[in-house]
């Protein structure tokens, strides 16, 4: 079943927990599956022309401990370690691999509905002696909507780990090409960059933004965006043909950001650090405000 919040401006498509995309590395609370502004789509799936909703990433999914859940490290192999909004998994293999589709055991979901707002609520089970109580609000307002987290610690021992928002942007359907412009608000410096996959040199680099060439083909990649130093949590992008633009603000301060993107999506990510002592809880939100350009 899909949850739609819509008003004059912005329609938000909202797939159930149990419903359509069910692998393991995305949350599975408020998978929002397609956002429209001003009747034009802002939003993708992580490969082109792929139909099939149950497979990959699309959208605004969240995910969280990419490189490490909660747990792995401390078991065996054929145990079962806490992927946060999705269930326990079952681990194969010495190292943990985001793209792989673990064996899952569910979380326990529950759902509440109400004009403009939508509320997922998440219960993990205890397993070696982690547990939590996940929260997700998505509320919609005129131009913009917030994604809110509360996230507790049920366990006896200490969580840490990250999420982010993986934000499969695509403005109008419009590939990735010259109209694009991506800004941060602080000075980037690609020499100290972790990470730089740029082929053919389609992505260039200014003083704040990222700019794009008409022929970009292939996957790109950028980590470490702000050189590990902490910074306020925003990205704006905009389609100058589209005349659309799309700005994220997180509640926080980060020192991650990565971007990734190919022909056809863009997805600028930030991080937030979670660091939690038993019976702790955390609150943080990411705010999208959509906007017309002249």
């Amino acid at each position: 079943m899909k949850q739609v919040l819509k008003n004059k401006n912005i329609e938000i498509q909202i797939d159930f927990p149990m419903e359509n995309y069910k692998k393991s590395r995305f949350d599975w609370t408020g998978k929002i599956s397609a956002v429209i502004y001003k009747n034009k789509q802002l939003t993708a799936n992580e490969k082109l022309n792929n139909q099939n909703d149950s497979l990959d990433g699309k959208g605004f999914y969240n995910e969280f401990g990419i490189e490490l859940p909660i747990g792995f490290d401390e078991i065996k192999e054929g145990e079962w370690f806490h992927k946060i909004g999705v269930g326990l998994l079952k681990k194969e293999g010495a190292n943990y691999l985001f793209n792989e589709n673990y064996e899952i055991q569910p979380a326990k979901f529950e759902v509440t509905t109400l004009t403009n707002k939508i509320k997922i609520d998440c219960e993990s089970r205890s397993m070696n002696g982690f547990s939590y109580h996940l929260i997700k609000d998505i509320e919609l307002f005129e131009n913009s909507f917030v994604l809110g987290y509360s996230l507790k610690n049920t366990g006896l021992k200490k969580i840490i780990t990250n999420e982010y928002s993986h934000n499969f942007i695509s403005i109008d359907k419009e590939l990735i090409d010259s109209n694009y412009v991506l800004k941060f608000p602080f000075q980037l410096n690609s020499a100290l960059f972790d990470a730089t996959v740029n082929p053919k040199e389609n992505i260039l680099i200014q003083t704040n933004e990222f700019t794009f060439k008409d022929n970009v083909k292939d996957e790109f990649f950028f980590s470490n965006l702000s050189a590990g130093k902490k910074v306020n949590a925003s990205w704006e992008l905009i389609n100058k043909k589209a005349k659309i633009g799309i700005r994220e603000t997180g509640s926080f301060e980060t020192s991650k950001i990565n971007l990734w993107g190919s022909n056809h999506v863009i997805s600028p990510e930030l991080f937030f650090e979670i660091n939690l002592n038993p019976n702790q809880e955390l609150k943080w939100s990411r705010t999208y405000n959509l906007f017309e350009i002249e």
